[in-house]
């Protein structure tokens, strides 16, 4: 299994400016500029509202045939409504990011901190009427969902167990499906700036590695994408695991907007 798709959780960072994006470039540029570095990405901004149709068109448009988009489900849907009665905002959210066509992989559901495992069955009905036509990962914060019981109702419909690095949850992986879905999330806020790496992650990332290699021969692909938080600049950091997995990661060295030598 050679299939990694890595990248960093959403790309319109100004602080990347300078960076990671060339000194002037405006953000209409920076996914161009991005997918040349990196084939896959989170959107992020899908939590906070549902994009236009417009806006998706674009993204594909302007991204390499190969290119790799994973899209988090808006928080209206998850946090707001907490899955309950979801599921007509739901399908009107996928009917605008289908239009991303081959590129869109895999649909995040990331679940709130409190929404814990007496919820089981709002989940699976949640689940049981989503379309069969996307890919989906769900994201647990809550501890009380790490039984049996949970990776039984995600294999039953063919869905990844999110294997997260972030706090307060267990640093393991829960295969489900032919698929792993892999999020890098530090504390919200805490590092100041958001443009050089702040920590070094290798042995976490090395240890997260040996965690994958029971599940390799039994997977397609993994996904696995980075924040900020996680150790302060996340292209950095996805290179660094790039380096560990063995996929390379090409070095950033960003020039002046519209200088090539």
């Amino acid at each position: 299994m050679n299939n990694w798709h890595l990248g960093t959780m959403g790309f319109g960072y100004k602080a990347w400016v300078g960076a990671f994006y060339p000194s002037g470039m405006p953000p209409r540029n920076f996914l161009a500029h991005y997918s040349q570095l990196f084939d896959a990405v989170e959107i992020d901004s899908t939590f906070y509202g549902v994009p236009g149709e417009a806006q998706v068109k674009r993204w594909t448009a302007v991204t390499p045939p190969k290119f790799t988009f994973c899209v988090k489900t808006p928080r209206q849907i998850t946090h707001e409504l907490r899955l309950v009665n979801a599921i007509e905002p739901m399908l009107a959210f996928l009917e605008v990011i289908v239009l991303l066509g081959e590129k869109l992989r895999v649909v995040l559901i990331q679940l709130p901190p409190d929404f814990a495992y007496p919820h089981f069955n709002t989940l699976r009905t949640f689940l049981m009427a989503l379309p069969a036509r996307f890919r989906y990962a769900v994201e647990f914060r809550h501890r009380s969902w790490d039984t049996p019981g949970t990776a039984v109702l995600l294999r039953e419909h063919n869905i990844a167990w999110v294997s997260a690095d972030y706090i307060h949850m267990l640093k393991q992986v829960k295969r489900t499906t032919d698929f792993i879905y892999l999020r890098f999330i530090g504390p919200h806020g805490q590092f100041v700036t958001k443009d050089k790496e702040l920590v070094d992650k290798t042995a976490v990332l090395q240890a997260w590695f040996q965690h994958l290699q029971p599940h390799m021969e039994k997977v397609e692909a993994v996904y696995g994408f980075f924040n900020n938080d996680y150790s302060g600049f996340s292209p950095k950091t996805c290179n660094r695991f790039k380096e560990i997995v063995g996929v390379g990661g090409d070095e950033i060295r960003p020039l002046q907007e519209g200088r090539l030598f």
